[in-house]
């Protein structure tokens, strides 16, 4: 007989708890990894979570901000995260999704990793806390993984934290419709221009371009120039955005005449941009750029010269003997901020194009609908600090404005005599060099004592189309153990030591010594990631020859270090 009860009714579904979103509809791409799948990481340390509850849950209450600072806070205040993976283009199957705590240091132990696989079907799937087992090491929330199941595979995430009980947030906003083809937007764009310059330069560049000579466009910059936050990295960031639009510009396709080069590094300065430009842009000798893009104004704020790097960055670009043309372009974090008063006179004492972001952006994120506003920060950022596939579309546009308006322009005459122009931050480091152990300069010479191994765990990023990374400075020096020093004999007036930053307890620190006095004693941990880093021996000496000493400090010759290189000027 069949079943007389007939189809049992659903149980009504568990009333969902109040909660914010700090990932909402954002895009995701996997990284390729040895196993054939692909990876995107999403950083949570720092004020990296708090800034996501800021933009992505529009969250203001300072009491609910301060919890999620700690792995401790966090666990009070969330009750279970609901996780929301759809893969594009037509692919289906299974993401592993990853939430961990970073461990406490100094007890040397990981956090906990909250792990599970969720299919990838749009459906939102709830992890409960207290479900899983807490490490007592957990000191702070550390970061979210995307395992998806192919390298190349693009996805839309939403994470979202849902509340224990006695805490309360806002109703979230609907999701907002962006419109970037209204006359707000133009307006957007046309405050970003803050100054064509002398267009003489770019407009020679666009004009050999439209008659079929080879130009090259060159990007340099932190970790925005990069790419971070554009899904897929390669294809959606503004760097590959503005090439396709000056491609545009010109009436020529992407594989013709016009040449691509991206060379951002995440997490570093102009001070590290002047120190690589010859390996990373001019690919030692093998490339000139006819228009470069530099992209600095948010990582600089630790400059150690206050702005001397970046003006020596842009003469040494200007200096080159095809003259080619110079964009600065500020970009913005989401709390508002960037460089660009300091920078500005660079580009005005060289009367260079600039294009700002934050004056493009930020005064609109303060509208109301209907009333100017173009998009919110959520929709612009992807995270607290890096543009969203919408924002780098953006900042391509504001760079596309420049190239037109300088297009239009009567055809001008190039008066830049470099050598006329004061610096107005300081120009002593223009003539820096590369020098690292593929380098050959006959005159330094070089004893690396226990530095003798090359290391091949370093930052690496993806230059111009490519989705595979390439590893930032590998002809390197590498101390694993012992106590005899790295000693090197340099003619030069300025000294820069690059060496590579870790989080690793495995690695530590070096004191650098010139002509017997100690200088610099190098802490890899201090940025406590692996990246690339640069400081200052000496400057402003006398051209002369000098011996440099590096060893471990005491106590700790049994641990690692990396000398990546150095920069110098003669």
């Amino acid at each position: 007989m069949g079943n007389s009860e007939g189809p049992r009714a659903p149980r009504d579904p568990a009333a969902k708890r109040r909660g914010f979103y700090i990932m909402r509809g954002k895009q995701i791409a996997g990284s390729p990894q040895p196993d054939g799948r692909g990876i995107q990481y999403i950083y949570l340390d720092g004020e990296r979570l708090v800034s996501f509850a800021r933009i992505a849950g529009n969250i203001t209450e300072e009491g609910i901000l301060g919890l999620l600072r700690r792995a401790e806070g966090f666990r009070r205040l969330v009750h279970s995260i609901g996780v929301t993976i759809e893969m594009t283009e037509g692919e289906s199957g299974t993401a592993e999704f990853v939430f961990q705590m970073y461990g406490r240091k100094e007890d040397g132990a990981s956090g906990t990793e909250i792990k599970e696989d969720i299919p990838a079907d749009g459906m939102e799937r709830i992890l409960e806390l207290d479900k899983y087992e807490w490490s007592e090491a957990d000191d702070v929330p550390g970061q979210m993984r995307f395992v998806l199941p192919q390298a190349g595979s693009l996805a839309l995430a939403s994470v979202k934290l849902y509340l224990r009980d006695g805490y309360s947030v806002p109703e979230e906003a609907e999701e907002e419709t962006v419109d970037l083809g209204t006359a707000a937007y133009r307006e957007m764009l046309e405050r970003s221009l803050m100054q064509t310059g002398n267009p003489a330069r770019l407009q020679k560049a666009i004009g050999r371009a439209r008659q079929g000579e080879d130009v090259t466009v060159a990007f340099i910059g932190g970790s925005i120039t990069q790419g971070a936050g554009a899904v897929p990295i390669h294809t959606e960031c503004y760097a590959y955005k503005t090439f396709e639009n000056f491609c545009s510009l010109a009436g020529r396709g992407t594989e013709e005449n016009i040449h691509y080069v991206k060379a951002g590094v995440g997490g570093t300065p102009s001070e590290l941009g002047m120190l690589r430009y010859e390996r990373d842009v001019l690919r030692d000798g093998t490339v000139e750029p006819d228009v470069a893009v530099v992209e600095f104004a948010v990582n600089d704020g630790g400059d150690e010269t206050g702005g001397e790097c970046y003006d020596s960055l842009v003469r040494k670009i200007l200096s080159a003997p095809n003259a080619p043309a110079v964009i600065l372009l500020f970009a913005v974090f989401a709390d508002d901020w960037n460089l660009q008063e300091r920078l500005r006179p660079v580009g005005e004492a060289y009367d260079l194009p600039m294009v700002s972001i934050r004056d493009a952006v930020v005064e609109q994120f303060g509208k109301k609908a209907g009333t100017g506003k173009v998009f919110s920060k959520a929709a612009f950022f992807y995270d607290c600090y890096h543009p969203s596939n919408l924002g780098h579309r953006v900042m391509a546009d504001c760079v596309a404005h420049l190239l037109r308006t300088v297009d239009a322009m009567p055809t001008a005459e190039d008066c830049l005599r470099l050598e006329e122009r004061k610096p107005p931050l300081g120009g002593e480091f223009e003539a820096v060099k590369l020098f690292d152990r593929n380098s050959g300069e006959g005159d330094i010479q070089v004893d690396c004592g226990s530095f003798f191994h090359r290391d091949e765990e370093l930052q690496a990023v993806e230059m111009d189309r490519d989705l595979i990374p390439t590893k930032e400075f590998p002809y390197n020096w590498m101390h694993r153990a012992g106590e005899k020093a790295f000693s090197m004999d340099i003619t030069c007036s300025a000294l820069f030591l690059i060496y590579k930053d870790s989080g690793s307890s495995d690695v530590g620190r070096a004191e650098v010594l010139v002509d017997g006095e100690k200088v610099l004693t190098a802490d890899p941990h201090i940025n406590g990631w692996i990246h690339c880093n640069a400081a200052i021996c000496f400057r402003g000496r006398e051209r002369g020859r000098h011996h440099v000493e590096i060893h471990m400090v005491p106590g700790e010759e049994e641990k690692e270090f990396t000398i990546l290189g150095f920069g110098y000027v003669r």
